[in-house]
């Protein structure tokens, strides 16, 4: 009898272990994590690092030398929830400037286009911008975003990230497309997926615990492509509480 009921409690502990929330749950808690934290305007200057096939492409969008394994320079990133994005890149020794705007879904670029920053900012948007209505509602609107780039969100599993547990909606085969989410806190960890024009993106966030950025967003956020990391953003200092004029997100 002693040796059933050890079986039992074995058994037990197995399932409780095995057992992964539905893709449904994970983003009604990611949402209403994010709504919790009450967030209007955020404002985050930081370091940019271009890398990659990406250097050629910085270069020539922002008039700096491209001899180099990389790109090093400036960025600012402002998020107006709900869904209003803008980001800025410059580099010291440029002559031009580069800002992504997206609002509402509709994306446009000031200067010359770097697409991995319109990824970045085509990703920072639906996810961590989102905001300002019924909690089913914003959960519904992620799920249909995150379908819309072939993520199963009705499939789950567990896997580590930057040395954290997390939640995987999607397949977990190696290059399906994936959305991941911290198992502690409930905060976008990591988006995989491929467009239209083939390219295979991963954008990771990166750092929820800086004085920075705090809860409000990553302290650094990557785009991958195709394997390499191309750019890398690090907050350096932030205002999760500004005050980011309508300007900036009108044509």
């Amino acid at each position: 009898m002693k040796r059933i009921v050890a079986l039992v409690a074995v058994l037990s502990s197995f399932t409780a272990v095995a057992y992964v929330l539905p893709g449904g749950s994970i983003l009604r808690r990611m949402v209403t994590e994010r709504e919790e934290l009450k967030l209007s305007g955020i404002r985050v200057e930081g370091s940019l690092s271009f890398s990659g096939p990406a250097v050629k492409e910085a270069g020539a969008a922002l008039g700096a030398a491209t001899d180099r394994p990389d790109v090093q320079g400036d960025g600012v990133l402002y998020v107006k929830v709900p869904g209003r994005c803008r980001f800025e890149a410059s580099v010291p020794d440029g002559n031009a400037r580069s800002a992504v705007v997206q609002v509402a879904g509709r994306r446009k670029v000031e200067g010359h286009e770097i697409a991995p920053l319109s990824v970045l900012v085509t990703q920072v948007c639906p996810l961590l911008a989102a905001g300002g209505g019924p909690i089913q509602t914003l959960k519904e609107s992620v799920q249909q975003y995150l379908q819309g780039l072939g993520v199963d969100t009705t499939r789950t599993g567990l896997a580590r990230f930057g040395g954290e547990v997390a939640y995987v909606l999607g397949d977990m085969a190696e290059g399906r497309p994936q959305f991941w989410v911290y198992k502690d806190g409930f905060r976008p960890a990591r988006l995989r997926y491929t467009d239209a024009a083939k390219n295979a993106w991963d954008v990771r966030f990166l750092d929820y615990t800086s004085p920075a950025t705090g809860e409000a967003l990553p302290r650094t956020i990557e785009v991958w492509r195709g394997g390499q990391r191309v750019v890398r953003f690090t907050g350096l200092k932030g205002d999760t509480r500004a005050t980011v004029p309508d300007k900036l997100f009108t044509p």
